[in-house]
C-alpha cells in the first residue's frame, strides 16, 4: 500500500491502483478513476453499476462477479462490457473504490 494523489487528493492505493481505504472514495475520485480507465464521463448507467457494487459489497464484503451482477443486479453482461470495456468487473470495482475482485487476474 502506498499513498498517492488522485486529482490532488491523497489516497491509499495498492500496487494495482485500487483504493485500500474506501472511506477516501468520493464521486469526484470516481470520475477521475473513470477517466484513467477510459470510461469517463460517468453516466446514470455507470452509476447504477457502481451503486450495485457498493450495496452488494456492504452485504457480502466482496465485489460481485459477473454472474451476480447479471442475476441479482439485473445488469446484462453486454451492458457491462459496453459501459466498462475490456474487463468490466475489474474496472467498475476500481472506479467504485473497492478492492480488485479475486476472480480477476
Amino acid at each position: 500500500m502506498s499513498e498517492n494523489s488522485i486529482i490532488g487528493i491523497a489516497v491509499d492505493l495498492d500496487e494495482s491502483g485500487y483504493l485500500t481505504n474506501h472511506d477516501q472514495w468520493t464521486p469526484v475520485i470516481a470520475e477521475a478513476l473513470a477517466g484513467e480507465e477510459g470510461v469517463a464521463p460517468l453516466t446514470d448507467e455507470h452509476w447504477k453499476v457502481l451503486k450495485f457494487i457498493a450495496e452488494d459489497y456492504k452485504e457480502r464484503e466482496t465485489v460481485p462477479g459477473m454472474r451476480r451482477m447479471n442475476k441479482v443486479g439485473g445488469i446484462p453482461t453486454k451492458d457491462l462490457y459496453r459501459l466498462f470495456p475490456d474487463g468490466p468487473i475489474k474496472k467498475a470495482a476500481r472506479i467504485a473504490g473497492y478492492p480488485k475482485p479475486a476472480s480477476c487476474v
